[in-house]
């Protein structure tokens, strides 16, 4: 307790990890979660403090990627089990302990924008969140799922995530195939019910 403070006073101690706005993330991308369902709030939250923790100065894909494995059974279930699971999560740990050291000093991008502040979306993860969006739409639906935002991520060779997955084994048309069953049997499941 600060010295003159009365006994029955509490004093109000900053979050350790500051959360961030969609329009504290940059004019371009503040209404990037709009589309987002409420089952991508945990992931694109997760996302945001993985980068701060890390340290890294934009949200990129691989990010996304570590948030959609831990937080969405669908996105977990498109992965050929355990050991693959496995493999994949064990990059991404390496990648925000070490390995993404070197990634720091480049951007998630072509290198034709500039780095904006520290938390901001990089532009392939800003992409991928518009393109989930728009996936969602086309099949009727008002907001985005995982499946949405994991089809997107890899559907871009410049992603962060996509070059994980590689290193990681992951076989990349073997992996939209089966998003897209899954997507298939998602929207059967919600049809039927």
């Amino acid at each position: 307790m600060t010295p003159g403070r009365e006994a029955d006073e509490v004093e109000v101690v900053p979050p350790r990890i500051p959360e961030q706005s969609a329009a504290a993330s940059g004019p371009k991308h503040a209404g990037i979660e709009a589309g987002l369902g409420a089952e991508l709030a945990p992931v694109v939250s997760g996302a945001r403090r993985r980068a701060l923790r890390d340290g890294d100065r934009r949200i990129d894909t691989a990010h996304l990627l570590h948030s959609l494995l831990e937080c969405d059974p669908e996105v977990r279930a498109v992965f050929e089990g355990g050991p693959q699971l496995a493999r994949l999560l064990g990059y991404l740990v390496q990648r925000s302990i070490g390995y993404g050291l070197r990634w720091r000093s480049a951007d998630e991008n072509s290198g034709a924008v500039p780095a904006p502040a520290r938390g901001s979306w990089s532009p392939v993860a800003a992409d991928a969140m518009g393109e989930a969006y728009e996936r969602a739409v086309l099949r009727g639906d008002e907001r985005a799922r995982g499946l949405d935002l994991l089809a997107a991520v890899v559907a871009d060779p410049r992603s962060r995530a996509v070059e994980v997955l590689g290193r990681a084994g992951v076989d990349l048309p073997r992996l939209r195939e089966r998003v897209e069953n899954g997507h298939e049997e998602c929207v059967a499941g919600g049809d039927a019910g």
